[in-house]
């Protein structure tokens, strides 16, 4: 069977209803927050009477001083808890970004090493073979024209061969 669309007041009456539904939790979540500071309150913080002697007084204010030193110990022992977990969230935080891969590269600074410091840095004192690049490549000779040594001679020697008719003959007989 195909699917059927639902119209617009149908998705917007749902709409409505889970918005209502929603609302109603935290209204009831709100009252029950309430009852419990209200029930916390009554426990902790007694309703105050105060007595009429001096001595009746100072034994109320020592033992109010020993409430909140209860009070302020719970608070510090509260905290550190809360910075420890803290910071092993972050650390969690940083060994799953380092895991996905998304973290940004630290800029590197530019480095002048030869192949062989690379290696004995890399390796320590094992490497002791001396690394040359050039060993391994081809020899070519280079071959150098023969006729631009004979033209280099003595240019009049040259011009004087070259003269009169003999030398024109010599000329058309060397390039036929």
């Amino acid at each position: 069977m195909s699917e059927k669309k639902m119209t617009s007041s149908r998705r917007h009456h749902l709409k409505s209803l889970m918005l209502q539904i929603a609302q109603g939790f935290l209204e009831a979540e709100a009252a029950e927050a309430e009852q419990e500071k209200q029930r916390y309150m009554e426990e902790n913080c007694p309703s105050l009477s105060l007595p009429g002697t001096m001595q009746d007084l100072q034994d109320l204010c020592r033992k109010l001083h020993q409430q909140i030193d209860i009070a302020d110990e719970q608070r510090y022992d509260m905290e550190s808890k809360v910075a420890k977990s803290n910071k092993e969230i972050d650390d969690l935080k940083l060994k799953v970004q380092d895991l996905k891969g998304k973290f940004k590269k630290p800029v590197l600074k530019k480095v002048r090493m030869s192949a062989d410091a690379m290696l004995q840095a890399l390796l320590g004192s094992k490497h002791k073979v001396s690394m040359d690049l050039r060993a391994n490549l081809k020899q070519v000779k280079k071959e150098t024209k023969e006729e631009e040594k004979e033209s280099v001679g003595d240019w009049r020697k040259n011009i004087e061969d070259k003269a009169g008719m003999d030398g024109r003959k010599k000329m058309f007989e060397s390039e036929a």
